[in-house]
């Protein structure tokens, strides 16, 4: 189990580094001066590969996850556990939105303003402080 435990950490810590970093990406983006085709295709191609990574990395922690929740019964029943699935949910959530996002903005679709994409760069902060807390402290 532990070796579980340790692959979960490491694949969960890898897949919110992307998170960190794909929205600062969609703030240069949303920065590019109109005409500078190649700055933005350039920050369009890190996107993509960064999405496609992250999500590779995502895969796997979830899995993992999983495993350590059913195959162990890790915090089954808890009330922390139950709050901790749901900030999982808003995570996948979250991650999928930054595909639909990116879509959006390789498209020329995309009104959000470089300050928007600065605040919703925090939201992963908050999803993993949330994990962290409900996992190590257990309040409830």
């Amino acid at each position: 189990m532990l070796w579980v435990k340790a692959f979960h950490i490491v694949f969960v810590a890898s897949w919110f580094a992307g998170l960190f970093y794909l929205p600062r990406i969609f703030v240069n983006l949303a920065m590019v001066p109109p005409g500078s085709e190649a700055e933005r295709e350039r920050l369009l191609l890190m996107a993509r590969k960064l999405l496609r990574f992250t999500t590779m990395l995502a895969v796997p922690a979830v899995a993992l996850g999983l495993w350590l929740w059913l195959g162990y019964g890790i915090g089954r029943g808890a009330g922390w556990m139950h709050a901790k699935l749901a900030v999982i949910l808003l995570t996948i959530g979250y991650h999928h939105a930054c595909a639909v996002l990116l879509r959006k903005l390789a498209s020329g679709a995309s009104r959000r303003s470089h300050a928007w994409f600065r605040w919703f760069n925090e939201l992963p902060v908050l999803f993993l402080l949330g994990a962290v807390i409900l996992v190590v402290v257990k309040p409830f």
